[in-house]
């Protein structure tokens, strides 16, 4: 080990023990995240600045600081399917009638389809606002090599239908499903769990007593896999911490202002449909301003993890203990927004892509016609498309060649992915609470509060 490496490791776990001391003088989750990111990103820089005639150490650093990011996802991804499933069964058995699935089901899609839709429209808006087009773009030898390993995926995805992309959703083995063998897996458990909790209701009224037995034991699973949730969530600052050091430490900035138009662009899109979100919170009634303190640590950690699978944990834990969303509803919107109707990844970014390529084939990419059939083949794009990085590069595979363009644009913007995948994963984090919310708000149906602990009487 390098004396320089030496350094960088003792200012991490300096910064470490900083954050598990703001811990212990209380300070709150949200906020020792927005420390860590600061933090994260601060020293990610300065790593540029003092080592760039020695990348070797900045490596070095990365591979040790990606034990304490890479392993906190992992240990969230490890127990993403464990929460699906059994947060799926224990809350379909406490519905009390099966319409009440059937309601939240649809109203929940319904919201993540009709955002995905507005926020095709916004991409779309800001692309001509910005004047951008593919015309001029260079490609490096990375990007080609890229570019070649999308033409071969799109041999995969191109040519999928509605109906087998909806096929693909139904589970067939779900010991394969809950090890994530397919994109689509997290909706195959989502329906397994719903089919189990189903049967459960339906015991529940064959016979009652092993309805309970079986409600029981639902009710002291999920208590368990919770709690391992909550130790998990716990350790949210220090990954955010390691997550946010290695993008800004590895962003080029030559890659950054050679595209610098299409991340304004981006980061612009992003932010209105942001406001959208706000605008349909309070128009269910809700405050804006309230959700968006609430939800801060998930959003954070959807920007640094760039995974909407991975922030589901967070995700149903927090519409659940902030929002006040019933359970039922934060397992199916958190589930399905990870898959469907993604307003950055499947909405706005396959969008923007199609009007700068559009020119190019002699395309007017105002023309009505061209605007009305990208937005629906964004909506049933939006179906399946991954909750992991690069969920948006799959929605691009399907959405351009649905509309007869190349594909080859996606591969010309990987230098500058990561940093605008970031922002697009946060706001498909942030559609799927906002469906949670409002159609918790509009089914009227909130989470009860645990009964206060009885106290004992004094002498």
């Amino acid at each position: 080990m390098t004396l320089a490496l030496a350094i960088n490791l003792t200012v991490i776990a300096g910064l470490v023990f900083a954050l598990i001391k703001l811990r212990q003088q209380g300070m709150s989750l949200s906020r020792r995240v927005l420390v860590s990111l600061v933090a994260g990103a601060s020293l990610g820089l300065a790593l540029q600045a003092v080592y760039v005639d020695s990348p070797d150490v900045i490596a070095a650093t990365l591979g040790w600081a990606n034990v304490l990011g890479t392993g906190y996802v992992s240990l969230l991804k490890m127990i993403i399917m464990p929460l699906i499933l059994v947060s799926m069964v224990a809350a379909v058995v406490r519905l009390e009638a099966l319409a009440s699935l059937g309601k939240i089901g649809g109203l929940v899609i319904g919201i993540l389809i009709g955002t995905t839709m507005i926020a095709a429209l916004i991409g779309i808006g800001v692309t001509q606002l910005f004047g951008l087009s593919a015309e001029g773009l260079t490609a490096g030898a990375r990007e080609l090599a890229r570019a070649e390993v999308l033409v071969a995926r799109q041999e995969t995805v191109a040519n999928l239908s509605l109906a087998q992309i909806i096929l693909s959703f139904i589970p067939q083995n779900i010991f394969s499903d809950l090890t994530d063998a397919r994109p689509t897996s997290i909706i195959a458990v989502v329906i397994f769990g719903i089919f189990t909790g189903v049967a459960g209701l339906q015991l529940s009224s064959d016979n009652p007593a092993q309805g309970a037995a079986f409600r029981a034991a639902v009710e002291t699973v999920q208590a368990v896999v919770l709690r391992l949730v909550r130790m998990v969530i716990g350790l949210t600052p220090y990954g955010v911490l390691a997550l946010m050091l290695k993008v800004s430490a590895t962003s080029s900035g030559e890659d950054i202002l050679s595209l610098l138009g299409f991340i304004v662009a981006s980061y612009l899109a992003i932010t209105m449909m942001f406001l959208v979100h706000a605008a349909l919170i309070a128009f269910s009634g809700a405050s804006p301003l309230d959700y968006f303190k609430q939800v801060w640590p998930v959003l954070t950690f959807a920007f640094t993890s760039r995974s909407s699978a991975a922030t589901i944990p967070l995700n149903v834990e927090t519409q659940i203990k902030e929002l006040n969303v019933a359970s039922p509803i934060a397992n199916l919107s958190a589930s399905f927004g990870a898959t469907i109707g993604q307003n950055g990844c499947a909405g706005i970014y396959p969008a923007m892509l199609a009007v700068m390529i559009a020119p190019t084939m002699g395309i007017n990419p105002m023309d009505p016609m061209f605007i009305v059939t990208l937005v629906g083949i964004v909506a049933i794009s939006s179906f399946g498309v991954a909750g992991v990085g690069g969920g948006a590069t799959f929605a691009a595979l399907i959405v351009l060649p649905a509309m007869g363009l190349p594909v080859a644009l996606a591969a010309l913007l990987i230098s500058i992915e990561p940093l605008i995948d970031m922002a697009r994963t946060a706001l498909n984090v942030s559609g799927s609470m906002t469906a949670g919310l409002i159609t918790s708000r509009v089914l009227d149906m909130h989470e009860r509060p645990a009964p206060a602990p009885v106290e004992a009487d004094t002498v």
